[in-house]
């Protein structure tokens, strides 16, 4: 079975531009991500955060954890938006930049400059969060 490909709607200036923002912070993301993980490559999220050594009173202990639960929270997190930014910068990529994934109408430009990574229209999100 043959699927016609779909092409996106937007300008290659807008592309590019968008193109350039998620390459940006993809950069600052994973620099984030090397302060608080360290890569492993046999896990699916290939960062895993680093437990912090503090020292060995109870005081520092308890920061040790803290930091950890916030470090493990932020990386959660980071990933997650990493995975989302790979995503956008695959669709750039293939040539289906901007096309909603469920109903295969174009996403407005407007939608995509404020969230690059977005990946279906606003009519379809909605459904999906129960809002129509």
């Amino acid at each position: 079975m043959l699927t016609k490909k779909i092409k996106s709607h937007l300008d290659k200036k807008t592309i590019e531009q968008i193109k350039k923002s998620l390459e940006e912070r993809k950069k600052e993301i994973e620099n984030e991500l090397k302060k608080i993980t360290k890569e492993d490559k046999h896990e699916r999220e290939k960062h895993k955060t680093i437990f912090p050594e503090f020292g060995d009173k109870n005081d520092e202990n308890a920061n040790e954890i803290a930091s950890f639960t916030d470090n493990l929270s932020l990386s959660k997190s980071l990933n997650d938006t990493l995975r989302d930014i790979k995503s956008a910068l695959n669709r750039i990529k293939n040539g289906t930049y901007g096309i909603c994934k469920y109903c295969k109408k174009p996403i407005s430009k407007e939608r995509l400059m404020i969230r690059p990574v977005s990946s279906a229209c606003i009519a379809c999100k909605k459904k999906l969060k129960g809002e129509l």
